[in-house]
């Protein structure tokens, strides 16, 4: 009977995420849906795509289900085990699994858009699965004829309206009157790419004559960015397999053991920078694909997983897969199914998204600079890249490894206590030796004049010291390099009014304005929301202002003004970062000595090698010291101690110069001595004394309302009663969030801590219901959160 076909759970990948319950019709009975396969489901009088969660045992009385219509495919593309894995993230952020699944898999893949192909009365029909009702042929007879190959299932998603991007960079190459071009210019460089409806929505039908315009003189084009080559020419380097170093060895011969078919588990690799820990990885990545098992090597940034694949390509000879989340969507579709379907053992080098292949036989799993805060994802679906590696790993008896010269202090604690152990590489590679740290005193008393017409030794340049700028000759005049870390992007991060003394302020989240001179434009990092300059106060209407402060664009500027035109000064940030590519060829310029001057913001930190840098300064060490998180010291150590890394690795020693204004600062003497332990002991009480993480479980409840809600501290009581209800949470708030207002919205942050995950998300489900029905509020959960603002 009807009643008694097998029955499945199939989760939705398009709105409303849901997980339905669905019959197996006969005619699929012998291949079965296993759990991972995607099929055709009807919602309601709509066509959907899904994904087969696994068997459903009864329904309740009175309840039938509906049919199944078609699989997307003849065997299941996703494993049993990739299943769980999304549902298993499903529940730790409370969120249906069908929406995970959505984002983890390519767009091509989540939809039912498809046509059957199938020879009836001796030609090929073409019929639309939503219509198979009207095949003349029994669904029974196609079903039996595609799983045969006699009738061909196409997957044919909508494609999408082809979009303009740019093809140059601020500042734009056109007459200041033409208003219209530099509006389609900053739209474009401020969303990547738009289409031209998009752009006559926002900009009007006369937009169609400014984009022939740039078109034809070549500062946008019409389509995709190129695609990556399919393969690029990998040829092993001569000194590519050369002998390990001591350390090398050493930490190899102890993690070996634990590839297939070992045991598996998780180290932490804590090695100095400049150690050598990418040959490391390389060494054991051979031996695991050597044993017919897959390996994942990611890195915190696309610029980094590329130069990653590059040194990979050199060390075996060949491509791995490489992946990441700006990928285009065919390419990023094309990698998905080769993870999915491949025959033998893979390499792939990415981003944290790349944690997300459909790979069958992980053995191997490495996090390079794994304290790096790009691991976290908080848009769209919040994730923490390393709990999912961990998950991937322990599910797959693979080893994972997580390294780095400064790790995460929970990451360092975890080993501590025995729960990760710790391998330790302590020398560089090569004889090297870490380089020398001076502090720069930057307090007015001690300074001479900062702005500079000429760089002499004698004076300042800017932001620069003049020691700082002396050294800096010095390191250019004996032919070498050098880099310098300001962490603040923009010409200027504030814009002062002379006549009323307020600062330029966005209307939609009331922080202060960056000046971005290439682009003439006033901008808030908060919200992207920006606005032409010069233009008259929005206090008082006068235009008489004062730029201050200094961002990596006037660096640039000061340091390009002073220095001589055959030494070029590049700059790294995620201004000039925005265009696809950008990043790896700024980076590939330094390497070959075409830029001998690095300015950028802890873009500049992180795993770079550059043999040549003799100097590293960093402009302005206090930087983020004091900023309102419990991990702002942490960050500070591990962005100082990085940048510093980046000097003498080759075969000159480096100097690195911190500049600051509180030089009598216990804290950099760890700094320094790029003293991790003494940092970890001193940042660890801290963290037990005030219950902080690893002590606690952390979680951040976000409400934002919008600007003009009436009574919002009504709201702010019930949300903290409701908080307050569940057991064995401490409420901290609600409070303004230290960003108060975005776009529009005012924010208020609720801080959790818990003895474990369960409390906090029961804590927040009671404050999800409490609110719930309460119009234009939102309200979301960020477990351990990295971005307290």
């Amino acid at each position: 009977m009807a009643d008694h076909y097998p029955l499945v759970r199939v989760a939705l990948l398009t709105p409303p995420f849901a997980s339905y319950t669905y019959r197996m019709p006969p005619r699929f009975a012998g291949g079965g849906l296993p759990a991972g396969l995607r099929v055709a489901v009807p919602v309601g009088g709509s066509l959907r795509a899904g994904v087969v969660l696994g068997p459903e045992e009864a329904l309740p009385e009175g309840v039938e289900a509906r049919d199944v219509l078609w699989p997307l495919e003849l065997s299941a593309l996703l494993s049993p085990g990739y299943v769980a894995m999304a549902e298993t993230l499903a529940a730790r952020q409370m969120e249906p699994a069908g929406r995970v699944l959505a984002t983890l898999l390519p767009a091509g893949l989540r939809t039912a858009r498809a046509f059957l192909r199938f020879r009836h009365d001796g030609r090929m029909r073409k019929l639309a699965l939503g219509k198979l009702s009207e095949s003349p042929v029994p669904l029974d007879e196609l079903a039996v004829a595609w799983r045969g190959g006699e009738a061909r299932l196409d997957v044919a998603p909508a494609e999408p309206d082809p979009a303009y991007r740019l093809l140059v960079d601020p500042p734009w190459p056109v007459r200041p009157a033409a208003s219209m071009q530099l509006a389609v210019l900053e739209m474009l460089f401020t969303r990547h790419q738009a289409t031209a409806a998009q752009l006559r929505e926002a900009l009007g039908t006369g937009v169609s004559q400014a984009l022939k315009t740039l078109e034809g003189k070549g500062h946008i084009v019409l389509g995709p960015p190129p695609e990556e080559p399919e393969e690029l020419a990998c040829q092993t380097e001569p000194d590519a397999r050369a002998p390990l170093t001591e350390d090398q060895r050493a930490a190899f011969e102890a993690l070996s053991p634990l590839l297939p078919p070992g045991p598996g588990g998780e180290r932490v690799v804590h090695g100095v920078t400049g150690s050598g820990k990418t040959r490391l990885y390389f060494e054991l990545a051979a031996q695991t694909l050597a044993a017919g098992r897959d390996v994942l090597l990611l890195a915190p940034e696309v610029a980094l997983a590329a130069a990653l694949r590059d040194r990979a390509c050199a060390f075996f000879g060949h491509e791995p897969l490489f992946s990441h989340g700006y990928q285009t969507p065919a390419r990023r579709e094309r990698v998905f199914r080769e993870a999915a379907q491949a025959r033998g053992p893979h390499l792939v080098v990415g981003t944290r998204s790349a944690l997300f292949l459909p790979l069958r036989g992980l053995g191997l799993v490495i996090l390079d600079e794994e304290h790096d805060q790009s691991f976290k994802q908080d848009e769209r679906m919040a994730y923490q890249a390393k709990e999912v590696a961990f998950f991937r790993a322990r599910q797959e008896g693979a080893l994972l490894l997580l390294g780095s010269a400064t790790p995460d202090v929970k990451t360092f604690h975890a080993a501590r206590e025995g729960a990760t152990p710790l391998v330790a590489m302590t020398r560089r590679a090569g004889g090297g030796r870490l380089p020398s740290v001076e502090l720069v005193d930057l307090n007015p008393s001690d300074r001479a004049v900062q702005l500079a017409s000429r760089l002499d030794g004698e004076r300042g340049v800017g932001l620069l010291a003049e020691q700082s700028a002396a050294l800096l000759r010095e390191t250019l005049d004996a032919g070498d390099q050098a880099m310098i870390l300001l962490n603040r992007r923009g010409y200027a991060p504030l814009v002062f009014c002379l006549d009323c003394h307020q600062a330029a302020r966005c209307p939609g989240c009331e922080v202060s304005l960056t000046y971005h001179k290439g682009r003439s434009r006033l901008v808030c990092h908060y919200c992207g929301q920006s606005f032409g300059f010069p233009r008259p106060c929005a206090s008082c209407g006068g235009c008489n202002f004062l730029p201050m402060g200094e961002g990596t664009e006037l660096l640039e500027e000061q340091l390009a003004a002073v220095l001589p035109p055959e030494i070029p000064v590049a700059r790294l940030d995620r201004d000039v970062a925005r265009r696809a590519g950008r990043a790896e060829a700024i980076l590939a310029d330094f390497a070959r000595g075409r830029s001998r001057v690095l300015v950028g913001t802890q873009m500049l930190t992180k795993g770079h090698d550059f043999p040549d840098v003799t100097l590293v300064v960093a402009a302005d060490g206090d930087m983020g010291l004091n900023l309102p998180d419990y991990r702002a010291r942490e960050r500070a150590f591990q962005m100082l101690v990085q940048v510093a890394g980046r000097a003498g690795r080759g075969e000159k020693p480096g100097r690195v110069l911190i500049q600051t204004r509180i030089p009598n600062d216990p804290f950099w003497e760890l700094v320094k001595n790029a003293d991790y332990e003494g940092f970890f002991a001193q940042e660890i009480e801290k963290r037990l004394k005030y219950g902080y993480p690893p002590f606690v479980k952390l979680g951040l409840a976000r409400l934002s309302v919008p600007r003009s809600f009436e009574e919002p501290q009504a709201l702010l009581a019930e949300l903290g009663r409701a908080l307050r209800q569940a057991p064995g949470v401490r409420v901290l708030g609600p409070a303004p969030a230290p960003i108060a207002m975005v776009r529009e919205r005012r924010r208020f942050n609720c801080l959790l801590k818990a003895p474990d995950w369960p409390s906090i998300r029961g804590a927040f489900a009671l404050a999800r219901a409490a609110l719930r029905g309460v119009d234009d509020a939102r309200l979301s959960l960020d477990l351990d959160p990295v971005d307290m603002m």
